[in-house]
């Protein structure tokens, strides 16, 4: 990213503002350091040359205090609103990758999902330093350094070339240790990324891992990963201590040479004291903001790096969205779905799954969607609700004698109709109850305990799919709470929390992604009667069928096939 980067103006609103502020408070700082200089050189010179009294220099103090008070004031200005800037930049940004990441649809999701919670969470908070102290540094070196130098060279013309000559040293040693302390940031945050990702994905699986005695397994390897880390860390401090140090050496050898001099044509009787005083005080805060500029470039080389990694997010491509509307579907017939010879490119791999699938799943039917583990079935469902770009063929919605491409329909529209029980629900931190929507729910609080209670529609749902008798067995029943993911249930008791929510809420269409694994047999004779109840409401019920008594229970089967590609097609 370069030192303003363009991309940040123009995706994050919040940075223009704070550009604004921090180049007229660089100004206002500039002008106040000149006049803090001048106002000390002309209360002091005339006192030691001219023999003048103290109190004929009351007033220049005065104004020096002015002067003092006014450089606190708008310091103490700048960091407040640059710490509140800070904020605004990193939540408008994150918001913006958030929002992305959801548009580019749930295959991103499968790909880099680990990745991009490990940049909103850790990456974009290393962005606060470059705004906090990078930009403002490099904002007062485009301010401050200029007009002190113009001033030096006015009261100095020797002292000003000297600092004309030697003052690019220090960007380009500062721009050689840069590149380096950016590549080392880089691999910095892609190893916290991984090693975050690698974590993520073990807690994800740790049931599983548990299940088979091999909980214990992965912890070789998040060791090395964590290791890695520590050592790209370390290395990053070392460079940016060292590079510290040389450019704290080049701006004082600078400073050094720009003193000498002044200091011996003072002694000559070639300089008077008044000029010699300004160059010596104005030398320094010519090299202090560039200086400042190299320091905190390191700490905010990872903020940089994490702007990268999210400017990459925002500029991959996202999923198509028609501009189609449907009526909303209260009280309205459920519609038909049709797949034409869908065909869907697997990412990563030399296959199309599915491959030319076609099909009908009707109002008032159970369509199974079968085929081997890889077919494409999950991806034939995510197709029918928007959620994937087809390669070839498309799927519709036969509402009436209307007819409607998905692909043309706003996913907003379209998901009205729709009811997606995904092999993984998304379980929320909240109780039992709060799992479900409140107008369908709960009944009115008691006047005795404040509790909620369950609607009976509610109930009626949970009895059906057995997710009674598991709130009955709970601690606290209802009001028992759940962790994130489900965290405290089974992964077959959040299956059926998940069926009972679609059953209190039913749409039109609904479709379900396994809904019988990881059940035993009367958990599986619950969800076949809360199919069999969505059938005879009138749904189109869509399902991705393995076990055998969900495919035998199917009104229609679609077999889902996957084939390899051939060469030409992938060029």
């Amino acid at each position: 990213m370069k030192p303003l980067d363009p991309r940040l103006l123009a995706h994050v609103k919040a940075t223009r503002t704070y550009i604004a502020w921090t180049a007229v408070t660089g100004f206002l700082k500039a002008a106040l350091i000149v006049a803090q200089v001048l106002l000390i050189a002309y209360a002091i010179a005339p006192v030691i040359t001219d023999h003048v009294s103290f109190t004929s220099r009351l007033p220049i103090i005065w104004a020096l205090i002015g002067v003092a008070l006014a450089r606190v004031a708008i310091t103490t200005l700048h960091e407040r609103y640059a710490h509140r800037a800070a904020d605004r930049v990193v939540a408008e940004l994150r918001a913006k990758v958030l929002h992305h990441s959801i548009a580019r649809g749930p295959r991103a999701s499968t790909d880099s999902g680990a990745e991009t919670v490990t940049l909103l969470t850790q990456g974009l908070e290393d962005l606060r330093p470059y705004f906090v102290r990078y930009v403002p540094q490099l904002i007062l070196a485009a301010t401050v350094t200029p007009a002190t130098l113009l001033v030096v060279i006015i009261y100095d013309w020797v002292a000003g070339l000297t600092i004309l000559f030697t003052i690019p040293l220090i960007p380009l040693f500062m721009a050689l240790v840069g590149w380096m302390t950016q590549s080392y940031s880089t691999t910095r945050l892609a190893k916290m990324r991984l090693l975050n990702a690698e974590v993520i994905d073990l807690l994800a699986g740790l049931p599983t891992l548990r299940g088979f005695g091999r909980e214990l397994g992965p912890i070789a390897r998040v060791k090395v990963l964590a290791r890695s880390y520590t050592k790209v860390t370390m290395q990053t401090l070392k460079v940016a201590f060292l590079s510290g140090a040389v450019l704290e050496f080049l701006a004082t050898l600078s400073v050094a040479l720009v003193a000498v001099g002044v200091g011996m044509r003072l002694v000559t009787g070639l300089m008077v004291l008044l000029p010699g005083l300004v160059v010596i005080m104005l030398a320094p805060e010519c090299f202090h903001p560039l200086r400042q500029v190299g320091a905190h470039f390191h700490a905010s080389a990872d903020g940089i790096a994490a702007a990268d990694a999210a400017f990459d997010i925002l500029n991959s491509p996202t999923l198509s969205d028609g501009s189609g509307e449907l009526p909303h579907p209260n009280g309205r017939p459920s519609p038909t779905l049709q797949f034409h010879d869908l065909t869907v490119h697997a990412p990563g791999r030399d296959v199309a799954a599915p491959a030319a699938l076609s099909g009908v799943a009707k109002p008032g039917e159970i369509t199974a969607l079968v085929g081997p583990s890889g077919a494409g079935k999950t991806t034939a469902v995510m197709a029918a609700l928007g959620l994937v770009d087809p390669d070839d063929g498309f799927v519709s919605v036969q509402l009436g004698e209307e007819s409607h491409r998905v692909a043309d329909l706003s996913r907003e529209s379209w998901h009205r109709w729709c009811t997606w029980v995904p092999q993984r629900p998304a379980i929320l931190p909240a109780t039992v109850l709060q799992q479900f929507d409140d107008a369908e729910a709960s009944d009115a609080p008691l006047l005795t305990g404040g509790a909620d209670l369950p609607s009976a529609r509610l109930e009626a749902a949970a009895e059906l799919t057995g997710l009674g008798a598991i709130v009955a067995s709970l601690p606290d029943g209802w009001d028992t709470f759940i962790g994130h993911g489900g965290y405290g249930l089974s992964v077959g008791q959040a299956q059926r929390l998940a069926l009972t929510r679609a059953l209190v809420s039913p749409t039109p269409v609904m479709i379900l992604d396994e809904p019988s694994a990881h059940l035993d047999s009367a958990a599986e004779d619950a969800v076949l009667a809360a199919l069999a109840a969505l059938k005879a409401r009138g749904c189109t019920v869509l399902v991705v069928a393995h076990r055998s008594r969900l495919i035998e229970v199917a009104d229609a089967v679609l077999p889902v096939t996957s084939t390899r590609l051939e060469v030409s097609a992938r060029d």
